[in-house]
């Protein structure tokens, strides 16, 4: 099998090569078609992706609209912390799968939309993929402090809910700043006849600058997220254990689910990554083969990070009573039905199963945060 080396050996010199990149700009794709034909890879992903990612963006759409109405709706005096990263959290989803869209027409077509939707597209799914990430962050700080700290975040509710504002905030800021690099670098750039959106970096800090997103990505969207939630659903896993109550083991599935769901769908597209920043700093992959595969494999990891947006309203909103109780009602304005009269709805308020039975993750009221 011929490797990269033996392709590289063969080719003609510098000077009477007329096809090398520009001495201005440096393309991992345009460097990779140069020795190693990726037509296959980019065949798999036209077949691949489109069906997929309108799949993610109808299912995520529709659940993530769904908490944003029940929110504007139903609860529109934002109580609590959690309730006000939830909300946040919601939208930043709804504007990542706005994205998506684009992403399946290229992997088609191309990119036809100019190079400024190029730059505006790729910040925008950046900027909402560390928001996301940032804000499952705080949701689980603002759970370790409801559970385990409890006495004080109830003599603190106003002030938290403050906080919580500023914090939005702070995310939303930090990741308009992470995202940066996409607004400088992302691009259109040719490829087989056909314009593709990628990230085309200054040729003489390329590597480093590639190094460097991509340690931006791994590291805020993946590490920190990862390492905070572990640290609090662990404590918050020893305080229900403590405790009497006969739903803390539902309580303890909802929190083994969220961080599973993380841990699956996010760490393997991030070994991807850090495997990125590894091949652009010593090109530890020379064979074309390989590499194929590899780029095929990431196509598959990335649109399984993806699915997250689909997931979150699930393990964060759906699970939560007084939350499934306004589903009920927004599917009963959905189908033009009346709602329920106020003794049923008062009934079905203090039946056994619904009373006080908040979720863990995604209810309101403190006092009913270790019940689901």
């Amino acid at each position: 099998m011929t490797s990269m080396a033996d392709i590289i050996t063969a080719l003609p010199s510098e000077e009477s090569f007329s096809i090398s990149p520009s001495p201005t700009t440096f393309d991992d794709d345009d460097y990779e078609d140069l020795f190693c034909d990726q037509r296959s890879v980019r065949e798999f992903r036209s077949h691949y992706e489109p069906p997929l990612f309108w799949i993610i963006t109808v299912v995520g759409g529709a659940g993530n609209l769904a908490v944003v109405w029940i929110y504007l709706n139903f609860r529109r005096r934002l109580k609590t912390m959690t309730d006000v990263y939830l909300l946040n959290l919601a939208v930043a989803d709804l504007l990542f799968l706005i994205t998506l869209p684009l992403w399946a027409d290229e992997a088609m077509h191309g990119w036809s939309f100019g190079s400024a939707l190029c730059k505006v597209n790729s910040a925008l799914y950046k900027v909402n993929l560390f928001s996301s990430m940032l804000l499952l962050t705080c949701i689980s700080v603002d759970r370790y402090v409801v559970i385990v700290q409890s006495t004080k975040a109830q003599n603190s509710q106003v002030e938290r809910r403050r906080c919580s504002t500023l914090m939005c905030v702070g995310v939303w800021l930090l990741a308009l700043l992470l995202a940066l690099p996409e607004f400088m670098f992302a691009t259109t750039s040719e490829v087989d006849s056909r314009e593709y959106c990628r990230m085309v970096f200054p040729h003489h800090v390329g590597n480093r600058t590639k190094i460097l997103v991509l340690s931006l990505q791994v590291s805020m969207g993946f590490c920190l997220p990862f390492f905070v939630m572990v640290f609090c659903y662990s404590i918050i896993v020893a305080k229900l254990l403590k405790t009497r109550n006969f739903q803390k083991h539902k309580a303890m599935r909802v929190i083994l689910a969220v961080v599973v769901v993380f841990i699956v769908s996010q760490l393997p597209h991030n070994g991807v990554l850090v495997m990125q920043a590894t091949q652009a700093s010593s090109m530890t992959m020379t064979d074309c083969e390989e590499m194929k595969r590899f780029n095929t494999v990431e196509q598959v990891l990335k649109s399984l990070a993806y699915m997250h947006a689909c997931l979150n309203p699930f393990l964060y909103v759906f699970v939560g009573v007084r939350f499934r109780r306004d589903m009920l009602q927004l599917l009963r304005v959905c189908r033009c039905q009346p709602p329920a009269n106020k003794s049923q709805l008062s009934k079905s308020c203090r039946s056994p199963l619904n009373s006080t039975r908040a979720s863990v993750m995604s209810d309101s009221d403190t006092s009913q945060a270790l019940s689901l």
